[in-house]
């Protein structure tokens, strides 16, 4: 399993091996003679390991004042007294005094403007994520803003560490029953990590086993962070362009057109939408987006109700267009080319950048008149 795991983040760390370098050389021991003598010493808890905890970890190992400190995996309130900084054990949440505990009864902390209660990973998120992040940033050759790089936080937290969160939390994913089992996410592939009942047990082996799980977030981290660099940053420009020639596109300004597909466009809109609305210059609500795909063909894209929902703002076609494809949605619409329409009507797609305009402006007309 630990070879299965190293191919698995090989590619992160070999492009950045500065950020891996302190979690993989760090002592991770269960006693303070482990630590050796004059190191800092991050205290966490011994047992069973989880996400927050190999997460917060090496969340501090990327911070300069952790970097060569010791991992001490304990639960001797002696030992943990004797650590620096400890996360996620201790019953204590106290920054001035470097302990960030969430299981002690009336804790309720929450990331500022959200709402799931955080774990270890979060606790030091909050106080420590946007150093981090600069710290990432930097290796991939990012240069944002102050103003981005908060933007950013916030993405990283609500797309990534939230979600470690309440899963450590024990907080649900919905309210109402599931309808499937979510079984691949990071947090139950560090269980994973942890060896089976059957398998050997010491404390070295578990260590060794933690080591692994802290790097594998860590890889996940640095992935999400690099995506935000060098995809997502450099199609803002291009997003916000393209939302202000929309009103070329079709009267409306409620249709975009992209030149070239694959870009991360969804995001950026929102985002954009709402700093034009905050500033007294609110924007027409965008309904769709036209570009690309890999075959140079062209899609049309309803813009979804929020970031991240399966709802669409407006859905495309007819009722009965969605499910067709080829000649018999060009029949049922009227537009030559059609290529498809998804039965869930957030996507379609059409031989030609006329046609898949065409597709857009039919759905604009249709809900004008009150046909959808």
């Amino acid at each position: 399993m630990a070879a299965q795991m190293s191919a698995k983040r090989m590619r992160a760390e070999e492009a950045h091996p500065s950020l891996f370098s302190a979690i993989s050389a760090s002592p991770i021991t269960c006693s303070l003679e482990g630590a050796g003598s004059g190191a800092k010493k991050i205290g966490t808890h011994d047992g069973k390991f989880h996400a927050d905890e190999a997460l917060g970890c090496f969340l501090l190992k990327l911070l300069p004042e952790w970097e060569d400190a010791a991992i001490i995996r304990t639960r001797k309130q002696d030992v943990l007294d004797a650590c620096d900084i400890v996360i996620d054990v201790g019953g204590s949440y106290d920054h001035k005094a470097l302990r960030y505990d969430h299981h002690q009864k009336g804790f309720e902390e929450v990331m500022d403007g959200y709402g799931t209660k955080l774990s270890a990973a979060g606790l030091v998120y909050r106080h420590y994520g946007r150093e981090v992040l600069a710290r990432i940033a930097a290796a991939a050759g990012a240069q944002w803003p102050p103003a981005v790089a908060e933007v950013v936080f916030h993405k990283i937290y609500l797309g990534f560490m939230e979600e470690v969160d309440a899963v450590d939390n024990g907080i649900a994913i919905a309210d109402a029953p599931l309808k499937y089992r979510a079984s691949t996410g990071l947090s139950q592939r560090v269980g994973r990590l942890y060896p089976a009942w059957n398998e050997e047990q010491t404390d070295d082996i578990i260590n060794e086993r933690f080591r692994e799980a802290s790097l594998l977030c860590g890889s996940e981290l640095i992935q999400q962070v690099e995506g935000l660099a060098k995809a997502w940053w450099p199609a803002r420009s291009i997003v916000d362009a393209a939302l202000d020639a929309a009103v070329t596109v079709d009267p409306s300004g409620q249709i975009m057109l992209l030149e070239s597909g694959g870009l991360p466009w969804q995001s950026h809109v929102f985002d954009i939408e709402k700093e034009a609305a905050a500033a007294g210059k609110p924007r027409p609500k965008l309904l769709f987006a036209l570009y690309t795909d890999n075959r140079g063909k062209w899609r049309v894209q309803a813009v979804p109700a929020e970031e991240g929902s399966f709802q669409s703002r407006l859905k495309l076609g007819k009722p009965e267009w969605r499910g067709l494809r080829d000649e018999e949605l060009s029949k049922a619409c009227g537009i030559p080319g059609c290529i498809f329409i998804h039965s869930a009507g957030f996507i379609g797609g059409h031989e030609t950048k006329e046609g898949a305009l065409a597709l857009a402006k039919a759905s604009l007309a249709l809900a004008a008149d009150g046909s959808k």
